[in-house]
């Protein structure tokens, strides 16, 4: 009677090996979520409790949100939240329809000017404008301090383009030619056929994108020049490494609480979102970068 020998890394671990792999996730988990508990801590604690503990809280003794009602009532900070969940969802919507469309026409043979236009494009993956031409482009056109200036620029992303070729290229043939003899046009083959079956990478590049615009904040230091006009990150920086004051004003008696637990609420606020976002696209995300990895 033959055994069938499995290679190493299939075959069943000792208990050794097992308690040391568990060891090392539960070390790189703590490593991780030690920052976030220090920050998420310090938010939600009193002044007396962050001097007692020397400027970081590990575990609040008491739940206090002053510092969230404080920033989120008006001023600076929650116009920069607006600010910026306009320009990340209109930036992304741009994004992921113009990859998705010229994904499209650039996956599907005998398109016009399909060879050169692919060309064209991966040439501007490979040899990028530059910082000065690209702000005197956008200062030609008149977008310095304007919220198009933080979309524009940034609204197409080769890398992206060509995971999602990638991915399209994989759909059979055959596949979209029954379509075509059931009468169905280019559009009605996109919109029916192609879309729901390239939901996993859409969803991968929609990540990409909603992250870069949520984080961006080079664009935003480059082309914004007004203070009132400012994105969250802009402000993150400002009242994080200056320390300045956010809310103050003549003839206000309300004690504020601790800057420093304003700060990391502000902290709190700017990686929430992508941090609540992402685990509804994970199960996409190693699936579509992969496929279209593979196949581009």
């Amino acid at each position: 009677m033959s055994t069938v020998r499995r290679p190493v890394w299939a075959g069943k671990p000792k208990p050794v090996v097992l308690a040391l792999k568990c060891v090392a996730v539960v070390v790189l988990l703590a490593v991780i979520l030690f920052p976030f508990l220090i920050v998420f801590s310090t938010s939600v604690s009193s002044n007396d409790d962050i001097t007692a503990a020397g400027g970081y809280v590990v575990w609040p003794k008491s739940f206090n949100l002053s510092a969230y009602s404080q920033i989120l009532t008006g001023g600076i900070v929650t116009r920069a939240i607006v600010v910026t969940a306009l320009v990340t969802l209109i930036g992304t919507a741009i994004s992921v329809s113009s990859t998705v469309l010229a994904a499209w026409a650039l996956s599907r043979p005998g398109s016009l000017f399909q060879r050169p236009l692919l060309t064209f494009v991966l040439v501007t993956f490979l040899f990028t404008p530059g910082l000065i031409p690209l702000y005197l482009v956008v200062k030609q056109l008149g977008l310095v301090n304007n919220y198009w200036a933080l979309i524009l620029p940034s609204a197409f992303s080769v890398f992206n383009l060509v995971v999602v070729r990638g991915f399209m290229m994989g759909i059979p043939k055959e596949l979209i030619d029954s379509a075509k003899m059931d009468g169905a046009g280019e559009w009605r083959v996109l919109w029916k056929i192609v879309l729901p079956l390239s939901r996993a990478v859409i969803a991968v590049v929609t990540l990409f994108y909603a992250v870069g615009y949520w984080n961006a904040f080079f664009n935003a230091l480059l082309y914004i020049n007004d203070s009132t006009k400012w994105t969250l990150q802009l402000v993150l920086r400002t009242y994080v490494l200056q320390g300045s004051s956010l809310v103050s004003g003549v003839g206000d008696t309300t004690i504020h609480p601790a800057a420093q637990s304003v700060q990391m609420a502000v902290v709190m606020i700017a990686i929430a979102p992508i941090a609540l976002a992402y685990p509804f696209v994970q199960r996409h995300l190693t699936k579509g970068v992969l496929t279209g990895a593979v196949k581009g």
